[in-house]
């Protein structure tokens, strides 16, 4: 960012605001035709710094990192019929933003026109034809040669579904064992249980081939119930072996758990507050592991295609070929066996999956 930007960003009056996701929102008019408009605002994002995560015609988003490297904002632009829409929001946990929002809105309008007034008639034409040039890929040289499929492994979904039962089963244990030494703590060990799912569900999909998501997903779900079913199983087991109990059966054992309740600093919230805690338990592991997994998805759908292959395979839809057209296109340059071209293809869409989860507030 210029000093006489750093200068105009200290001089704005804040306007707080508070909300669960506090935002701040504001519209400017524009002669600026929707060709040139975003590309416009790309080069004012440039120029404050801000990473750049989405675009397409007629909107553009950015994110600002603070302190710690952390992204702080999210900056969204809409283009609407000679309006510009300029919102931009929290991405913190915080009720209240100190203004830092409002001074983001206010100091994207002050660019953004620096930005504009930089521009001719002439200069808006000639930035009209490098946009429409490069939106229909005309400076895209069709390579001789593309590097050539790897050896392929077939895929195969038992390998992540046993993978998957074995590390639920000792996860269900691990916090079982935890539990009984009372150093549980809820909401940090659901967090931990989700991103070891979300590890071994990687090195699983690498060792597997498998990327069908609905069948991982299940298998996701699966897993989250069998960890914290068997872990009430091992726990009935650990305090039975470990007390001199006169013998009784599982169901007897957790008609205790609801009897007892769940105590917390003293205060017994009985069998509601255990169902609770129950619930959030699935709910915590099941949103953060469906993150983890569609991260790992999107990582290796990308990493087992050379970009180069994706590039080709996004020219050819770009100038309009069907999907068969594309697929003897890929056939031409050594990518012929089915599976080869159905993994281009993924790759083009986890390439569109990474732009979704970077766009996420």
């Amino acid at each position: 960012m210029t000093d006489e930007l750093r200068k105009y960003e200290s001089s704005i009056k804040k306007k707080h605001s508070f909300n669960w996701t506090p935002k701040f929102e504001e519209e400017i008019r524009t002669d600026l035709n929707k060709t040139v408009i975003i590309p416009i605002v790309l080069k004012t994002f440039e120029k404050l710094g801000w990473d750049l995560i989405y675009q397409d015609e007629k909107n553009a988003e950015a994110k600002r990192k603070g302190d710690w490297n952390r992204w702080t904002e999210k900056i969204s632009i809409s283009y609407d019929y000679g309006k510009l829409i300029i919102k931009s929001v929290s991405l913190g946990n915080e009720m209240w933003d100190n203004g830092r929002n409002s001074k983001r809105v206010k100091l994207f309008i002050h660019a953004f026109l620096n930005t504009e007034n930089e521009f001719d008639r002439e200069t808006l034409a000639e930035l009209e034809k490098e946009v429409e040039k490069k939106n229909n890929w005309d400076d895209y040289e069709i390579p001789e040669s593309l590097p050539q499929p790897k050896t392929r492994k077939e895929p195969q979904f038992w390998i992540a579904i046993v993978g998957g039962i074995i590390t639920a089963l000792l996860l269900g244990f691990i916090v079982a064992f935890l539990s009984t030494q009372r150093i549980y703590i809820i909401g940090l060990f659901e967090l931990g249980v989700a991103i070891v799912m979300g590890f071994v569900l990687k090195q699983l999909i690498k060792i597997s081939n498998y990327t069908f998501y609905d069948h991982l997903h299940y298998l996701l779900i699966g897993m989250i119930l069998i960890t914290y079913t068997s872990n009430q199983y091992f726990q009935y087991q650990i305090i039975l072996n470990e007390n001199n109990f006169q013998p009784f059966n599982f169901w007897e054992f957790t008609q205790a758990r609801f009897d007892a309740g769940l105590t917390i600093k003293k205060l017994n919230t009985g069998w509601i507050g255990l169902l609770i805690s129950w619930v959030l338990q699935l709910v915590i592991t099941y949103f953060i592991g469906v993150l983890r997994l569609s991260s790992s998805l999107i990582s290796y759908s990308l990493e087992r295609v050379p970009m180069e292959v994706v590039d080709f395979a996004i020219y050819h839809f770009v100038k309009e070929k069907t999907e068969d057209q594309v697929r003897d296109e890929l056939s031409k340059i050594g990518w012929a066996e089915k599976q080869d071209q159905e993994e281009v293809l993924e790759s083009i869409g986890a390439v569109q999956g990474a732009t979704e989860m970077n766009r996420m507030e």
